[in-house]
């Protein structure tokens, strides 16, 4: 039955259930990770709590408005919205108005709002694909020639910042969604070598990419250099044990690179133990299994795409970011979705999950779990 024609019902009260829980720990533990830096820093331990539930509330709103606004009438942005978030990481490259932190520039401070683009250009671009996939159906290669030069200009912006780690996450999903269409299996199976090699060339020939990777290999040989935030993590995981020592009551997170950010799994870990962390874990994979299951169920192809995106950036976004703390990975800049401190990263989050809440409003009975 087309989604036109099926009244509206209440959204997944499971994923609305899932978000609402972790996004209540990421409140709690922004503050307690943050507070001892936001303390050093404006002598208010607040700070960054504060502002990080300012965002909360925007991203409570935009997550409303997605919820009520059907999912098809976002088609109508697809073209200008990746217009724009090209022209917005043209800005990160080439004006003033960029913010450079930590040897990256990947941030725009517009009206004293700092504005991070490589996270609105995820949302974006997988409403582009949704739409183009849907309209021109991909059969063979050739049928790629709409979407490649989008995704590749986009790809090299965000790589320019650097950021590799948002770039892969970006190029995953994207494949993710060509999976969704008719190409030959063989196409996904050569590009695995033929990406793989372009990426060790790409990090080869950067010293700041190599150095993470020699980090990552040999995390206690460079522990007070290269491998400090992995070798740190794994301090904190262990300092944790089963039960945590106790929220606020965290030892390791003042010597922990990002402790509010990136890596703030690790201080969950020994704030709350491997039962805080197990906790954590079980509500991103009902998020997350959740977010696939209502795509599937989506009654039109442009709803399962977009909701297929959505749902495989939710959970490339945090497998990369939970591999990252646990030493699996080398060290990115990928956030933890909506436990992470980061205004951008969620706000767009919150937007997302809006999305798919409003698509389980069409979705079919008859498959109805």
């Amino acid at each position: 039955m087309p989604a036109s024609k099926i009244k509206p019902r209440k959204p997944d009260f499971i994923l609305l259930f899932a978000s609402i829980v972790l996004l209540a720990v990421g409140l709690i533990m922004v503050l307690s990770a943050s507070s001892l830096f936001a303390f050093n820093q404006t002598d208010n331990s607040f700070f960054l709590f504060y502002k990080q539930l300012k965002w909360a509330c925007l991203g409570l709103v935009a997550s409303f408005a997605a919820v009520l606004i059907p999912y098809k009438f976002w088609k109508k942005f697809s073209g200008i919205g990746v217009l724009v978030t090209i022209f917005l990481l043209l800005l990160v490259e080439f004006s003033n108005l960029s913010v450079t932190a930590k040897g990256s520039s990947r941030w725009l401070n517009i009206a004293g709002i700092s504005v991070q683009p490589s996270e609105i250009a995820k949302l974006t671009l997988v409403l582009f694909l949704a739409y183009i996939l849907n309209r021109y159906p991909v059969k063979k290669i050739k049928d790629l020639f709409l979407s490649i030069p989008v995704i590749g200009v986009v790809l090299l912006l965000v790589y320019k910042q650097p950021d590799l780690g948002t770039a892969v996450v970006i190029l995953l999903a994207c494949g993710a969604m060509f999976l969704m269409t008719e190409l030959p299996a063989g196409y996904f199976l050569a590009a695995v070598p033929i990406l793989g090699i372009a990426g060790y060339r790409l990090v080869r020939g950067s010293d700041y990419q190599w150095k993470r990777i020699l980090g990552w290999l040999y995390p206690w040989q460079y522990y007070n250099d290269l491998g400090f935030q992995s070798v740190r993590a794994q301090i904190a995981f262990g300092t944790g044990g089963l039960l945590g020592i106790g929220i606020g009551q965290s030892t390791r997170s003042g010597y922990l690179p990002e402790n509010y950010t990136d890596t703030i799994f690790a201080v969950i870990g020994e704030e709350f133990g491997f039962f805080g962390t197990s906790f954590v874990l079980i509500f991103f994979i009902l998020l997350i299994t959740r977010a696939f299951i209502i795509s599937r169920q989506c009654p039109d192809r442009f709803g399962r795409l977009l909701g297929f995106g959505i749902a495989s950036l939710l959970a490339l976004q945090t497998a990369v970011n939970l591999c990252v703390v646990t030493g699996l990975s080398p060290v990115t800049g990928i956030t933890l979705p909506l436990i992470s401190y980061g205004g951008t990263s969620l706000l767009i989050t919150m937007f997302e999950i809006g999305i798919l809440l409003n698509i389980s409003r069409y979705r079919r009975v008859d498959e109805n779990v």
